[in-house]
């Protein structure tokens, strides 16, 4: 159990690096790194959705012929709906607007800003979670080695995560510190959901391939509606691209040499 906690923290710890950057950096983020972290991040959750849950959960259901795509369609659109929803309910601000989203509310800008990102962190620390759960299902092509690949790739992707959020919430008027660590709690819905769904998944083995697919839904919902909009927008749009490209395949590495 000590070993899925700290794997379960890899991400978090990647947040927490990623916002530090608020007491090295001055001013706003450049945009062009802004793009380029925006796209890398894109392509290591495209990546890891595919290769991680999306295959596997196909893979649990193979026996069953032309059927076998349908458990992972159906949790592939639960976890795009679930994710809908949360946008819809929840008061949250993107990065690059003033237009607030969801409900109307009287947080602050931080506040907002803090929950668009920690709604973007939820999905990741539901994939560690459920990776795991599949390798102790002896799920074919996962492994506890599996689960640390998705574990590393997602902190890689927090790093410039945490950065994009704790900067602008410096350039606010924010303290370094302050700053600094609502970055880093935005990060900690991921060890909270994961450990959850490992906890849970004695209980939900033939929910299994569901599950996987779900947690891939919920993370492409983020790349579609958040990530990748905000590094196509505006100039250095290509930088995104090529992140994307180099995310993807990183990711992609990742996961089939620890297969």
């Amino acid at each position: 159990m000590t070993a899925i906690l700290l794997v379960l923290f890899i991400p978090l710890l990647g947040t927490m690096l990623g916002s530090a950057f608020v007491f090295f950096m001055k001013g706003d983020m450049s945009p062009r790194v802004q793009k380029s972290l925006l796209g890398f991040a894109s392509g290591v959750m495209v990546a890891a959705s595919v290769w991680s849950l999306l295959i596997p959960a196909m893979e649990m259901e193979e026996g069953r012929g032309a059927w076998s795509v349908l458990p992972a369609a159906i949790g592939f659109l639960l976890g795009m709906g679930f994710l809908l929803l949360i946008d819809e309910v929840t008061p949250h601000l993107h990065l690059g607007t003033d237009k607030p989203e969801g409900p109307r509310s009287r947080l602050s800008r931080t506040a907002m800003l803090a929950l668009a990102v920690t709604i973007h962190n939820l999905p990741e620390g539901m994939a560690v979670g459920v990776v795991f759960a599949g390798a102790g299902d002896g799920v074919a092509g996962l492994s506890l080695a599996s689960a640390v690949a998705v574990s590393l790739g997602i902190a890689i992707q927090n790093v410039p995560e945490g950065a994009i959020i704790s900067m602008p919430m410096r350039a606010a008027g924010n303290s370094r510190w302050r700053s600094f660590l609502l970055g880093s709690l935005s990060g900690a819905v991921e060890p909270v959901g994961g450990l959850a769904i490992v906890l849970l998944a004695s209980l939900m083995t033939p929910a299994l391939p569901y599950m996987l697919a779900f947690a891939a839904g919920a993370m492409f919902y983020v790349v579609v509606e958040e990530l990748i909009p905000e590094a196509s927008q505006g100039d250095h749009t290509n930088l995104g691209t090529v992140g994307f490209a180099a995310g993807f395949v990183l990711m992609m590495v990742l996961d089939v040499a620890t297969a």
